[in-house]
């Protein structure tokens, strides 16, 4: 038995349908109250609580939506599942590069990461890390170039898990990401997310047409519709002018349904390090024409 949050991507979520599908594992979505006033890690470590079961085995919880910038408690939902013999797994894909993270201080099991997002890194590349008494399963079996006489795969880290050639130049991009992250810091690049968010937020909220989920959220990610606006019209009409922003359900129909956005989702702004604060006046100035058009 699995338990993951309403705020999952389909990286999480279609792997544990499938294999709830094929009747390996059952599983159970926990509310991460996301946008209830009454939000706190007691409340959402409660709600997982309900969901156990003598069986329940593993925790799957998102650091940070890929929607809006919603953050879970990490620590304290880690050192729940531990209480309760629980593993506990950490999606950083939308935290690693923006957040600080701590496997050993937060309690960890698990973490997962791409390296083509907040990592600087190119794709093909990404991050599983995991304490040292966990050992998994492989997906795929091949040459590697460590104990070839043995039919099997290796037993021990990373070698265990790379079949084939490792892709050698995107972890090289990977380092190079790295170091960029880390010149910068971690603070100096939230100080400056969070400076955008809120600057995004103070003039959309001039257009009376536009609705922003979860607004109380700050962070790296704004999610936001028009007013009778189909979302894929608004993200059309400002890619032809340059700006480049997402609409639809971003690979994430629970966090959708979570915020309760349109049959056709929303458009969201992601905000990095190379971003200024002159681009939001460029799209506050788009949206303001594009909201006069509907």
């Amino acid at each position: 038995h699995v338990i993951i949050s309403d705020m999952e991507h389909n990286s999480v979520v279609r792997p544990i349908y499938r294999m709830a599908k094929e009747g390996i594992i059952e599983y159970d979505i926990f509310s991460s109250m996301t946008g209830d006033p009454k939000r706190s890690p007691v409340r959402i470590c409660a709600r997982i609580a309900k969901l156990l079961r003598p069986n329940t085995k593993l925790v799957i919880c998102t650091h940070a939506s890929n929607i809006c910038s919603v953050t879970f408690p990490i620590k304290e939902i880690a050192e729940f599942c531990h209480r309760h013999k629980v593993l506990f797994v950490l999606d950083a894909a939308q935290s690693a590069g923006h957040l600080p993270i701590n496997i050993d201080q937060m309690d960890i099991d698990i973490l997962c990461a791409p390296g083509h997002k907040g990592l600087l890194g190119p794709a093909g590349c990404g991050i599983l890390a995991f304490k040292n008494n966990i050992i998994l399963d492989t997906l795929i079996e091949g040459g590697n170039g460590v104990m070839s006489l043995e039919g099997s795969m290796p037993d021990f880290s990373p070698e265990r898990y790379e079949s084939g050639t490792i892709a050698v130049p995107a972890i090289a991009g990977l380092c190079e990401g790295l170091k960029i992250v880390q010149q910068i810091g971690l603070d100096n690049i939230n100080k400056h997310e969070q400076t955008l968010y809120k600057h995004a937020l103070e003039r959309l909220n001039c257009l009376n047409q536009v609705r922003i989920y979860a607004p109380e959220h700050h962070g790296s990610v704004l999610l936001f519709n028009i007013d009778n606006i189909a979302a894929d019209h608004v993200g059309k009409t400002l890619d032809d002018i340059g700006i480049c922003v997402r609409s639809g359900f971003h690979c994430n129909p629970l966090a959708h349904k979570t915020l309760n956005t349109p049959a056709d989702g929303a458009v969201r702004i992601s905000f990095g390090i190379y971003n200024t604060l002159s681009d939001i006046d460029i799209l506050y100035e788009a949206l303001k024409n594009i909201s006069k058009l509907k």
